[in-house]
Order: C-alpha cells, then sequence, then structure tokens
C-alpha cells in the first residue's frame, strides 16, 4: 500500500499518540509499504530522529498554547490536494483532529481518496479538566463531524467503541495499542539509578510518567502518595515528565523527585527500577502507560476502564477500583505500600497479562483492515471527481 499518515504529534515528541503512531508507521514501512507522515515542521534546534523507513514532510504549525514543544497544524487541504493528485496514495489515516488533520479529511474527500481516522484523545471530556464544561458540546460535535467523513474511526477499546457509537459516530471499528515488550521490560532495572532516588532494595518506588497537565488528575494522585507515605514512609515517589504544572508541583510537593523529560529508551529503565505504577486519570482513551508498566513488571492501580478494564485482573496482577471512586483508589494504593507480599504477587503477573499485546500482533491487524477499507472503496461507485482548478479558484 502507498498510505499517507496526517497527525499534529509524532516522534521525537514522547505522548500516547506520537508513540503510538510511530510505532505504527515504522512498522507497515518494514512491511514493505510506502509510508509518508504528513505532521507540523519542528521547532529550530529539535533533535531529528534516527534514519527511519519512511518519509515525513513538515506541514506549516504553530506552537501550542502551553506546550512549546508541542505544534499545531494548520489547515493546508489545497496543499494537501495538489501533493496528492500529484502523487495519489491508495489511503490517507488521520491521527489527530486539529486543524491539519481535518482538513487532510476534506483534501481526500476531493480527491476520491478513502480516509480513515484514529480516535486518540478525549478532548470533549478534558474541558472538565480546564474547568469549561460549556465547551463539551461543541468539541463533541467537532469530533463527530471529522470522523463521520471518514470511512473508518478506529478506537483503542472495545469500552470507547460503544460509548462513541451512542454519541452518534459511524463507521467504528477496534484498534488496540500495543506495547514494547523489548524497551518495556524488568530485566532493566537498575539499582545504580534507585540508589539516585535514595531508595533502598526493599523500599518502594512509587512512578508516574506523563505530561504534567491538569487532565492527569494531580491532586488524586498526590493524595493517594500521602496515603502510602503514611502507611510505609520508606515509598519514594518519582515523577517523569514536563508540561504546565511543573513549576506548581514542584513547590507543593519537594519530597518528590521530579526527573523530567526522557526519551522513549531511557523511560524503559525508570519503569524497570520502581515497583509501583498508580494510574489515576480518569479521562484516557487507553492509557499506555499502564501497559508499559505493567510490562515492565510492575504493581499497579487504577480505574476500572480503558486499557485497565482491558489487561488488568484485580487481585491477580493489578489493582482496579471503579471509576468515579477516588476514595478506592486510595485505598489500593495505600494496599500496595503496606503489603509487600502483594506486590510481589501483582508484579509476577503483571508482565504476562500484556505479553500478548506485542506490537506485531496489533500492526498486523491494522494492515488487514486498512488493506479491507481500500478493497470497499474501489468496489463502490466513485464520486464524480474534483476539480483541482475550481477549489484552487475557490
Amino acid at each position: 500500500m502507498k498510505l499517507a499518515f496526517v497527525t499534529e504529534t509524532f516522534p521525537p515528541e514522547v505522548n500516547g499518540v506520537a508513540m503510538t503512531f510511530g510505532v505504527i508507521a515504522r512498522e507497515l514501512a518494514r512491511r514493505g509499504h510506502a509510508v509518508t507522515v504528513f505532521r507540523p515542521e519542528r521547532p529550530p534546534g529539535t533533535t531529528a530522529a534516527a534514519e527511519a523507513p519512511f518519509r515525513e514532510v513538515p506541514m506549516p504549525g504553530c506552537p501550542v498554547p502551553g506546550y512549546p514543544a508541542l505544534r499545531l497544524g494548520l489547515p493546508a487541504r489545497r496543499a494537501l490536494r495538489i501533493r496528492w493528485g500529484a502523487n495519489r496514495p491508495d489511503l490517507v489515516h488521520v491521527v489527530t483532529e486539529g486543524p491539519l488533520g481535518a482538513s487532510a479529511v476534506g483534501a481526500a474527500r476531493d480527491l476520491n481518496l478513502p480516509v480513515t481516522s484514529r480516535f486518540h484523545t478525549n478532548f470533549h471530556r478534558y474541558a472538565r479538566d480546564y474547568r469549561c464544561g460549556w465547551l463539551r458540546p461543541l468539541a463533541l460535535a467537532w469530533l463527530r463531524r471529522v470522523h463521520n467523513r471518514t470511512r473508518r474511526t478506529f478506537v483503542p477499546t472495545a469500552e470507547l467503541q460503544a460509548e462513541l457509537a451512542r454519541a452518534g459516530f459511524r463507521g467504528l471499528g477496534l484498534l488496540s495499542r500495543g506495547v514494547d515488550t523489548a524497551q518495556f521490560h524488568p530485566g532493566h532495572r537498575c539499582a545504580a539509578l534507585r540508589a539516585s532516588w535514595a531508595a533502598g532494595p526493599a523500599d518502594p518506588v512509587v512512578l508516574h510518567v506523563g505530561r504534567l497537565a491538569a487532565e492527569k488528575n494531580y491532586p488524586l494522585l498526590f493524595r493517594a502518595y500521602a496515603a502510602m507515605r503514611a502507611i510505609n514512609p520508606r515509598c519514594r515517589f518519582v515523577v517523569a515528565g514536563e508540561g504546565p504544572l511543573e513549576g506548581r508541583l514542584k513547590r507543593e510537593h519537594p519530597d518528590c523527585i521530579f526527573a523530567g523529560f526522557f526519551s522513549r529508551d531511557e523511560i524503559g529503565r525508570y519503569y524497570a527500577s520502581a515497583d509501583i505504577y498508580i494510574h489515576a486519570s480518569s479521562s484516557e482513551t487507553f492509557g499506555n502507560v499502564l501497559t508499559e508498566a505493567m510490562a515492565s513488571g510492575l504493581a499497579v492501580a487504577g480505574f476500572d476502564y480503558a486499557a485497565a478494564r482491558q489487561f488488568v485482573r484485580h487481585g491477580e496482577n493489578g489493582l482496579a477500583t471503579p471509576l468515579g471512586d477516588p476514595s478506592g483508589l486510595i485505598e489500593a494504593a495505600a494496599r500496595l505500600a503496606a503489603d509487600p507480599a502483594l506486590r510481589q504477587r501483582l508484579r509476577q503477573g503483571a508482565r504476562a497479562a500484556v505479553e500478548a499485546q506485542a506490537w506485531e500482533k496489533v500492526i498486523v491487524r491494522f494492515e488487514t483492515d486498512l488493506i479491507r477499507v481500500i478493497e470497499e472503496a474501489r468496489s463502490s461507485a466513485p464520486l464524480p471527481p474534483v476539480s483541482l482548478s475550481a477549489h484552487a479558484a475557490a
């Protein structure tokens, strides 16, 4: 296949969306497909990624407010239409629903190209976290409009698929996220790194990886940590990430270790050198960090939804508490701090729970689905072609 991916975030940026489609683009290209990634141009000084088997095309963009390292793609419907008209892909896959992604949907439809999309982020739920709940119906309407103009919208869990179907989204399909079981492995545990955290061999280290932003539910996370520290003063809490809340959290929690930003390769060592992962967010579409923590052999606790619902068997390989029950999550965190035998049992079961979620299997399923969409498009009656000159004049 000749595939065009359009995304507003891509490696070396570190987040779930960038990581997921960095892997997917790489693995599809390694399987012999011609993959071109259209993404916003990067700020000056950004370190280029290692040589990849796919092609990247920078598009106009601007910094995301509050996240200067991230870029928001600008609308590029005409530019994409001209490019794809001259070098026609078999399929366009839109990863993000921002201005660049939305304009890519329009460009693909102009050219009668099959276009699919991926629902990655609950932007409509984030309105609550940023105290602008009135934006929620507008955000949901925008997301529904963008995705319903594509032939297939891939979502990471059956739970989210059902939720979006109730909200009027059409053409939904499943594409779960994989985990790199070599990169995230208990064997990467590092005694020197633990020593730098002042953690002895038997001291529980609690890790958090992610953006330091409101949607990650840091108030609950630090309440859980306070409960753990009250029961077991030997607990250490390590935060790996950066974001708009970084300064405030450092001031409010001087007893915690704020490790900053790390590459995807290096963060595997951080996971494996910790013991416990508490996932307090309640607005993720999946939650890559949970599967990465489990693959690294950590005892995890989180709300029973998204990745936790799919992989955690309560009391066997992790602890899952009802969504919307913060006191339950705090209690689960305290149990992990107090009970070394429980921690050890959960850690032994965690890795086995996600080993079948290796990226190779996920990629094969996605490849099959894309081929099916292309075949469906070829067998359906084509729409009248759109005149590029007419659009240029408009």
